[in-house]
């Protein structure tokens, strides 16, 4: 679910002028309802604890402690990872092999860089860096659904999806007409085809299932279905958007025999 700012960076008022018409089947991107499987709740005007994690891979980091419950430091070799500080390489699981590494451009900003990184007995090898979005008032280290900002952390990538046929990923994949959208963005940018293809960012939800269960362990009022997924040209609910073929790229690339995690967040809050 996406909606978009104008050229100069600026937050149009009329909100309400988004047309974002998603398949019943499915809501995705940063809040709302529906399932396939999960807690079916409405993320509207719901209360929820502010805790810091839940099920495995959902922890977010906060900045007046560290976060908890994403698993060992990385180890020495992770100081390789560029523009992280210490409280954000405590977070990286030691058993992950794999870093897709979002780097928001400003607190503010819906505009991100995606690099990957490939861990080595060298140390941590950069990959592929592709330019992306992520969601229109930029990022939080609280996030709740509907505040329109993704959130910053170290999460688990499990799980991969999307309307189209499965290009070869090693994620398991579920191919669905659940992922079909329409409608447009909020400068008029078609949404059509931004769910063809979807990795899960474990952010409040279950490990293991469809990106579409809606299951939500830390309650609703915190949002979820935060995806990696295909841009459209504009920012996004809560999600990170990349260009189709490199969305394709991404998916062949994970293997969850590397455990991949993405980290997540303004240049300056990775930086902690």
């Amino acid at each position: 679910m996406s909606f978009s700012i104008n050229r100069t960076g600026g937050v149009r008022p009329a909100l309400s002028a988004v047309v974002l018409v998603l398949s019943v089947a499915l809501t995705g991107c940063g809040g709302g309802t529906g399932s396939t499987g999960g807690a079916g709740s409405s993320a509207a005007g719901t209360d929820a604890p502010a805790a810091t994690s839940g099920a495995a891979g959902t922890t977010q980091a906060r900045p007046s402690r560290p976060s908890a419950g994403a698993g060992a430091p990385a180890g020495a070799d992770a100081a390789r990872l560029p523009g992280l500080g210490p409280r954000t390489l405590a977070a990286i699981p030691g058993k992950a092999r794999q870093v897709v590494l979002v780097t928001g451009r400003g607190r503010n900003s819906p505009v991100s860089e995606v690099t990957l990184y490939r861990r080595t007995d060298a140390g941590w090898e950069p990959g592929a860096a592709w330019p992306a979005h992520n969601a229109l008032r930029g990022w939080t280290d609280d996030h709740h659904a509907g505040d329109l900002r993704s959130p910053t952390g170290v999460f688990a990538l499990t799980d991969a999806g999307g309307l189209l046929a499965d290009p070869g990923s090693k994620l398991p994949y579920d191919r669905s007409g659940g992922f079909s959208v329409t409608g447009t963005g909020f400068e008029g940018e078609p949404l059509s085809g931004s769910f063809d293809y979807v990795v899960a960012i474990n952010y409040n939800r279950e490990p293991g299932t469809s990106p579409r269960d809606w299951t939500r362990p830390l309650g609703a009022g915190r949002g979820g279905g935060i995806w990696l997924h295909v841009d459209h040209g504009g920012p996004t609910h809560g999600c990170v958007s990349l260009a189709q073929g490199h969305m394709k790229e991404l998916l062949l690339t994970l293997d969850p025999a590397e455990h991949p995690v993405v980290v997540m967040g303004d240049a300056a809050s990775l930086t902690r």
